[in-house]
């Protein structure tokens, strides 16, 4: 079952949810559609970056280096939507500014 089934039948089904479920529903709906959006940006992707007949070098490298740039923004967005949503920060127990 995909996230978005899975909340909207949690939505739809009048039983209130309890905040740790309902976190748990969206953090699920935030990762499959980050991987999703990522999965569409990589088969966007695939074919424009290819070294063509008339491409010298030096054009081949700049769409090497194009191309990763995008692969690290597409690895970055998979990073994002696998977050948890409420990130392990340590708790500070002073009021201290320094």
């Amino acid at each position: 079952m995909s996230a978005y089934s899975s909340v909207y039948q949690a939505l739809t089904s009048g039983r209130p949810l309890r905040p740790g479920e309902a976190a748990q529903l969206l953090a699920d709906l935030r990762r499959e559609t980050g991987d999703e959006l990522a999965d569409a940006i990589e088969r966007d992707l695939s074919g424009k970056y290819r070294r063509g007949p008339q491409d010298t070098d030096g054009e081949f490298r700049k769409k090497r280096r194009q191309y990763g740039a995008a692969m690290r923004i597409v690895k970055a967005l998979r990073s994002l939507a696998a977050v948890p949503i409420h990130p392990a920060f340590p708790h500070q127990r002073n009021r201290s500014t320094s």
